[in-house]
C-alpha cells in the first residue's frame, strides 16, 4: 500500500471536507492531484479495503434496528446465511463461535419492517426462535481504526468525538433530508463535485446538500462523514463480541467504564431475550490476533470491573455480509414515510 492510500484510509475516516470539491481539498493535503485521490479511492473500493465514502448514523436517531441471532445446524449455515443476505434490510451477517452461531443486523425505516423481517427469517429458516436484541443505550459506537497504532490496552479518560446521548431521541427528517440520506446510504460519489451529484439526484442545490449535511452532523443525526474501511481486509481478522449479564441498576456505569478502553470499538446495552439470552452489555473488539483480543477481554474483566458478572466471548468465524445500513427509503420522489418506533426509554420501562 503506497502512502497516498494509507493516508486516505487512516486520516479521512472522519472530518471529510464539506466543500464543493472535497477530493481536491484532500489532494492538497496529500500533495497529489484530485484525480489521484479519486483513482486511489476507486482502487481501495475495488480491492475491498474501503466499503464506501459516506456517513454513519448515530444509533437510535433514524429508523429502527435490531441485532438478531439464530442457532443454525452447521450443515445448513451457508444455506440460511445466503437467504438472509438477500434481505435489503440486513447489512451485517456473521458466523460466531457459539450455539447461537449466526448473527445479523436488521435496519429499516420503521420498527414494523424490522419485526416483519425477523418473523420471515424465523419462518423460512425453521431453526427455532430468532433472538431479537434491539439496542437500548449506546456507550461507544465508532468502528474507526488508527492504522498507525498497535493494539495496546490503555484506558482513555475520553474518546474522540462527542459523547453519545443516553436514550437517543428519534429524528424524523423532512422530505429533502430523507431523500438526501437515502441517496447517501450507498456512498458519496467518487466524482469531482460529489455533493452536486447528490443534489441532482434529490432535487437540491450543491450548497443545500452541504448545508444539510453540516446541520445533520451538528445535530448528531450523522455521527461521522468519511472513508468507511473494511476491517478484515486491513488485517483485523480476530474479532470478538464479549457479552455480560449486568444488573439494570449497574449497567450504565459498567458500559461507560468499558467504553473508556481504546481497543473497544463498539459498546452498548441491548435488551435481554429471556429465557434464551441473559446478556445485556456488549463490547466489540477488532484485533489482529486472537491472543491479543483474549488478553484485552481479560483486562476488561479486571480493570473494567466486570469480572463478577456472568459473561461469554463470541469470536467471529466468517463474514457473510457487510454493507451500509439502510434506515431511510424514498417511497416516491419527494415523499418520505417516517418511522414509528418505540423509544429506548420506553423499552427500558419494560425491562
Amino acid at each position: 500500500m503506497h502512502d497516498t492510500e494509507f493516508r486516505l484510509l487512516n486520516d479521512f475516516q472522519r472530518g471529510f471536507p464539506l466543500t464543493p470539491r472535497p477530493y481536491a481539498d484532500i489532494a492538497g493535503q496529500l500533495g497529489v492531484t484530485e484525480a489521484d485521490v479519486i483513482a486511489a479511492l476507486r482502487h481501495l473500493h475495488k480491492t475491498g479495503r474501503v466499503g464506501r465514502v459516506g456517513a454513519t448514523v448515530v444509533p437510535g436517531r433514524l429508523g429502527a434496528a435490531t441485532l438478531a441471532a439464530m442457532a443454525v445446524p452447521e450443515a445448513r449455515i451457508d444455506e440460511v446465511a445466503a437467504f438472509i443476505n438477500d434481505y435489503r434490510e440486513v447489512n451485517h451477517n456473521y458466523e460466531r463461535e457459539h450455539r447461537y452461531n449466526l448473527w445479523f443486523v436488521i435496519t429499516a425505516p420503521d420498527q414494523d419492517r424490522v419485526d416483519t423481517v425477523v418473523r420471515d427469517v424465523e419462518r423460512r429458516a425453521r431453526c427455532g426462535r430468532v433472538l431479537s436484541l434491539p439496542m437500548v443505550e449506546p456507550y461507544y459506537v465508532d468502528v474507526g481504526f488508527d492504522l498507525h497504532a498497535g493494539t495496546g490496552g490503555t484506558p482513555r479518560p475520553a474518546r474522540a468525538g462527542p459523547a453519545l446521548p443516553a436514550y437517543p431521541v428519534p429524528y424524523v427528517p423532512h422530505a429533502r433530508e430523507a431523500a438526501l440520506l437515502a441517496a447517501l446510504q450507498s456512498g458519496l460519489p467518487l466524482a469531482e463535485r460529489p455533493y452536486a451529484e447528490l443534489g441532482s439526484r434529490t432535487g437540491m442545490s450543491e450548497e443545500a446538500v452541504i448545508e444539510t449535511l453540516q446541520r445533520l452532523l451538528r445535530e448528531r443525526v450523522i455521527s461521522r462523514l468519511g472513508v468507511i474501511v473494511r476491517h478484515r481486509e486491513l488485517g483485523y481478522g480476530a474479532n470478538a463480541m464479549a457479552v455480560w449479564d449486568v444488573p439494570n441498576t449497574e449497567v450504565r456505569a459498567a458500559g461507560r467504564r468499558l467504553a473508556r478502553h481504546d481497543f473497544v470499538t463498539l459498546c452498548y446495552r441491548r435488551l435481554r431475550h429471556l429465557p434464551d439470552w441473559r446478556y445485556n452489555l456488549y463490547g466489540m473488539i477488532h484485533g489482529t490476533s486472537r491472543e491479543t483480543v483474549a488478553a484485552q477481554i481479560g483486562e476488561l474483566n479486571t480493570r473494567g470491573g466486570l469480572a463478577g458478572y456472568a459473561s461469554e466471548v463470541l469470536f467471529s468465524r466468517r463474514r457473510f455480509k457487510q454493507c451500509a445500513a439502510r434506515y431511510v427509503e424514498e417511497v416516491e420522489r419527494g415523499r418520505y414515510r417516517p418511522h414509528d418506533r418505540e423509544s429506548a426509554a420506553d423499552r427500558v420501562s419494560r425491562l
